[in-house]
């Protein structure tokens, strides 16, 4: 495991708010499309979105890669995966040790959300 290397990739930036509104009440800008497909097309992929809700869920949020890889493939395809959700800015890391720690972007959540959520009662 401790090949493992957390180099400093470009990622998408992502506000601290939540970036657009409902689907239901306004179209979304370019900008705002963009940056949205990149997160959905990197959890469309049922390893990543395993990865991304294994972290999501690990308490205290965040978690060792140590504790995540078990989604039955191997280590280097783990970390490419963990690598294409930290490009989305989906996750981000720190690396303490020889071990690598993810956590979930408060912000993503809240755009996703938003973006989902229905202004009809």
């Amino acid at each position: 495991m401790s090949n493992l290397a957390v180099a400093e990739l470009p990622v998408l930036q992502v506000e601290s708010a939540p970036c657009c509104p409902p689907v239901t009440s306004a179209e979304l800008s370019e900008t705002d499309a963009v940056r949205m497909a990149a997160m959905f097309k990197a959890l469309g992929d049922p390893v990543r979105l395993r990865l991304f809700s294994k972290v999501a869920s690990h308490a205290g949020g965040e978690a060792c890669v140590c504790d995540i890889q078990d989604v039955g493939v191997s280590q280097p395809t783990v970390s490419h995966h963990l690598k294409k959700l930290r490009e989305a800015g989906l996750l981000s890391s720190e690396r303490r040790g020889t071990w690598v720690y993810y956590r979930v972007e408060p912000s993503v959540l809240a755009a996703m959300s938003m973006l989902l959520g229905s202004t009809a009662s």
